[in-house]
């Protein structure tokens, strides 16, 4: 900072001042002091002599003070530089200038006395003393007497140590070479620029506001129309997109899962082979009978203690199918779990969906293949969409409340169905409560109908449904087991009645299958051992099959129309033909390893010649059909065979007729 400071003015050379008088010479003299010649002329040559321009100024003009401020500013420095900025586009001057000017500079190699480094070199040169005359001591033990040190032959030979520099000394390890500096600079081209100019009127000013004002309403307009479902949607997929950005490990997921499937097909090559390509060369020396051959087994960890409460494929992706996780003993109900599984992925299911009650039910809808119906123990039933979240969620996309028609038992079954007249997807549900209800998916929401509520003649009030199926060409017409063991023939049109019942089985009916080519058959099993095979004209069964086990489930093959398999709680799966025998299954073959192993469910491939078993234990296994569960008609040399669904509905209208009378107890 600027030091102010206070200068008094001196008298100009002779200004006001006396000549003054050789007083020193008296006092020598009276002191004896001998002042030698020439003392005259040099008091005389000491005469301040006035310059003619001298200033007369009095002593008050000489005693006044004058003020002086002195700073750190260089005053050669410029203060008016100025540089173009290319952001602003203009010229902008420079505030800050450097003021430090350099008068001499002299770099040298003296050090102080007492600093620090000079300790250290006194030290080292210590140290060197030292290790000389130790050095000498050595040498004189050696040497003897006649060559000590101080003798004049060593002093002779001896060469004289030569003493470092202590003021220009440097070791060597020090010099090193100093690269020069360089410097670097580049000139980048300014923007382009172009000159823009307009009038702004008050009328144009108005325009804008108006145009301003319709966007406005628009932009208003268009978000009123889109629903609560639609912002909703919109948030999650904006809050994945920002996690998936956020997540570098989300970028090679897909990457990831197709490397684990190269690697799983080049561990199970084999089963893979035998998949394509592998048939039982044996099935040629045997008539009618057929095997099962083992492909993967599919398990997972976190399932372990859980039974298979269902299965199903999917229609549009045959390498997939879902498998419900629940339980059957009713005293240890917890958790359940919903897993899809491929066949390009043994070891670990594609999607997997936790649930806070057991799965005992599910369906995948045959076009929209990534919605998923699920009916749970508690009574609850909820549709899960894969597509929307990935997998990644464990919450469904809809499901039921107490407020909303939930069941109060256990939902045994789910079949979707075809939209409404409004396009609004609906599947419906069977449960021990003895409802029958339709669901439909509107919005955000399940929306409940009760189709039929069914009842018992007698002291029981209600029926427990068990199972149900719906006709595959007549919409209205279903079919319903209950727990007594009777078989109800509905109709969505009718809700008070039953258009037929049938005296089943004994016990209660597991399941009801409708046949996909013949319009009147149908398939049932019962815990009482029974498979049977119905006309729903007729009241009387028109095959029985007795397995000497329960029945856990039966199902049609997708190929055949007298082609069906079934399970039984032994650990068999039992495959007939009614083509080929009409009294037992061609094929009996135990699956399972351990004997205490229920088999729960199974199901056709819509297209491939296999099958999926689950059991108790919560695993899944495939199996391959031999060729002789699978025959075809035989080719004739020049006849073309007939195929299509015409003609095996035509062979099983033949077997069908086999066994009726002329005069049959029809409905």
């Amino acid at each position: 900072m600027p030091v102010p400071t206070t200068v008094k003015s001196k008298k100009p050379p002779g200004a006001g001042l006396k000549v003054a008088k050789p007083a020193s010479k008296k006092k020598d003299e009276e002191e004896g002091v001998d002042q030698g010649d020439g003392w005259d002329e040099w008091a005389q040559g000491k005469a301040l002599i006035k310059p003619p321009d001298q200033l007369e100024l009095t002593e008050e003009e000489l005693k006044e003070e004058f003020t002086k401020i002195l700073t750190a500013n260089n005053p050669h420095a410029p203060q008016n530089i100025a540089r173009y900025s290319f952001k602003e586009r203009s010229y902008k001057p420079i505030s800050s200038v450097d003021q430090m000017a350099v008068h001499f500079v002299l770099e040298g190699n003296l050090i102080h006395v007492d600093s620090e480094e000079a300790r250290r070199q006194r030290a080292r040169q210590d140290q060197t003393d030292d290790a000389a005359a130790a050095e000498d001591a050595e040498e004189a033990e050696v040497l003897g007497e006649e060559e000590r040190p101080d003798s004049v032959e060593a002093q002779i030979g001896k060469k004289e140590q030569k003493v470092t520099n202590q003021f220009n000394f440097s070791e060597r390890a020090s010099q090193t070479l100093n690269n020069p500096l360089r410097e670097r600079s580049c000139q980048t081209e300014p923007p382009p620029r172009c000159n823009f100019s307009a009038t702004a009127n008050q009328w144009v000013i108005y325009d804008a506001y108006l145009e301003e004002l319709e966007k406005q309403e628009k932009n208003k307009d268009k978000q009123k129309t889109f629903s609560a479902k639609k912002e909703e949607d919109k948030l999650k997929k904006n809050k994945m997109v920002t996690e998936t950005q956020s997540d570098d490990v989300t970028k090679v997921v897909k990457v990831v899962k197709i490397f684990e499937r190269m690697v799983n097909q080049n561990t199970f090559d084999d089963i893979a082979q035998d998949f394509k390509y592998f048939e039982d060369a044996s099935d040629e020396f045997r008539e009618q009978e057929g095997t099962l051959l083992p492909l993967w087994k599919f398990q997972y960890d976190k399932a372990k203690r859980l039974s298979v409460t269902a299965l199903c494929w999917n229609k549009s992706y045959q390498d997939l199918f879902a498998v419900g996780m629940g339980s059957y003993d009713f005293s240890k109900q917890g958790h359940g779990m919903l897993l899809l599984y491929t066949l390009k992925n043994s070891t670990c299911p594609e999607f997997v969906y936790p649930t806070s009650s057991g799965i005992m039910c599910l369906h995948i809808h045959d076009r929209l293949s990534h919605l998923v119906a699920v009916g749970f123990y508690d009574g609850c039933v909820a549709v899960f969409d894969l597509k929307a979240e990935e997998g990644g969620a464990a919450q469904p996309a809809f499901k039921s409340t107490a407020k909303a028609g939930k069941h109060t038992d256990p939902v045994w079954q789910v079949r979707w169905q075809n939209d409404d007249m409004d396009n609004n997807h609906n599947f419906y549900s069977i449960s021990s409560d003895g409802r029958v209800v339709s669901w439909t998916l509107i919005k955000n929401e399940l929306v409940f109908s009760d189709v039929i509520k069914l009842s018992l003649e007698g002291a029981l009030p209600e029926s427990c449904g068990t199972s149900f199926d719906f006709h595959p060409k007549i919409d209205f017409l279903f079919l319903v087991g209950t727990e007594e063991g009777k078989i109800h023939k509905c109709s969505k049109a009718y809700s008070s009645q039953f258009l037929e019942t049938y005296q089943a089985h004994n016990m209660a009916v597991d399941a009801v299958k409708w046949n996909q080519f013949h319009p009147k058959v149908f398939l049932s099993c019962s815990s009482d051992w029974t498979v049977k095979i119905w006309d729903h004209t007729i009241r009387t069964p028109m095959f029985t099959f007795d397995l000497n086990s329960a029945v856990g489930d039966v199902a049609w093959s997708p190929y055949s129309s007298t082609v069906f398999a079934a399970v039984t709680t032994d650990g068999k799966v039992h495959v007939f033909d009614l083509s080929i025998n009409k009294y037992e299954a061609i094929c009996q073959q135990p699956v399972v390893a351990k004997k205490k192993t229920k088999l729960t469910h199974i199901e056709f491939n819509p297209i491939h010649p296999i099958i999926v078993v689950g059991d108790d234990r919560g695993y899944v296994t495939c199996f391959k059909l031999s060729p002789n569960l699978r025959k075809k008609p035989k080719e004739k040399k020049g006849q073309e065979v007939p195929k299509g669904p015409e003609v095996e509905e035509a062979k099983m209208e033949k077997l069908l007729s086999l066994l009726r009378e002329p005069d049959y107890n029809s409905v």
